[in-house]
């Protein structure tokens, strides 16, 4: 994991930021005008924590257009866990677009509840049909790399890089899962025996906003 990477994981904790969980949904909800988007109930205080697929033999191919799922403006539900195992739960919103006819993926995150931002740069390498996925922080405008490499395969995007720690290799991993129309999740996980258990540390879920 590249130290930008391991920044965008601890940046809530490290940064000097609240982390007193604030619900997202507020008493003015109830004075939303007819037609209007609802505010989304609070958020539970911990998210359900599916299993990680297991990791591809090899890279799937990437193409143009992977992640135009992602393109468009968002509301997302997040949860992340602190160091004592409870969660952090916060809203958050993105906007996503695509540009080179699908071959970049460019996603602004907002986090106002946290006074955090950042960007989501997802590159795909047309010689190596790779996809890669990299952060950068807004407090620091640097690009993360090498970013988590990647590919989709049987409904599910799956990123990783490698780092060695102690003299124990760690696997960090990116995953993109319940792809549909409106709605979609993703999740950052490790492991240090090789993939067969994970820690799951972030998890969004993302809702597509309506027009």
């Amino acid at each position: 994991m590249t130290t930008d990477r391991r920044e965008a994981l601890t940046a809530l904790a490290t940064g000097g930021l609240a982390l007193a969980v604030q619900p997202v949904a507020t008493a003015a909800a109830a004075a939303q005008p007819a037609g209007a988007e609802a505010l989304p109930a609070p958020l539970p205080e911990r998210p359900a924590l599916d299993p990680i697929p297991p990791l591809p033999a090899a890279v799937p191919p990437g193409r143009p257009g992977d992640f135009d799922f992602l393109t468009g403006e968002w509301r997302i539900e997040n949860w992340r866990r602190l160091a004592d195992g409870s969660w952090d739960a916060f809203p958050a919103e993105a906007s996503v677009t695509a540009i080179l006819e699908g071959r970049i993926s460019i996603e602004e995150l907002r986090i106002p509840a946290r006074d955090f931002a950042g960007m989501g740069l997802r590159l795909l390498d047309v010689e190596r049909s790779v996809w890669s996925d990299h952060w950068v922080n807004a407090r620091s405008g640097v690009v993360g790399v090498p970013g988590q490499e990647g590919g989709f395969s049987v409904g599910a995007g799956i990123f990783t890089s490698r780092e060695t720690v102690d003299g124990r290799e760690m696997i960090y991993a990116g995953i993109w899962d319940l792809i549909g129309p409106d709605s979609c999740r993703w999740r950052q996980a490790w492991s240090d025996d090789g993939g067969t258990t994970w820690t799951q540390v972030w998890i969004m879920h993302w809702h597509r906003r309506v027009a």
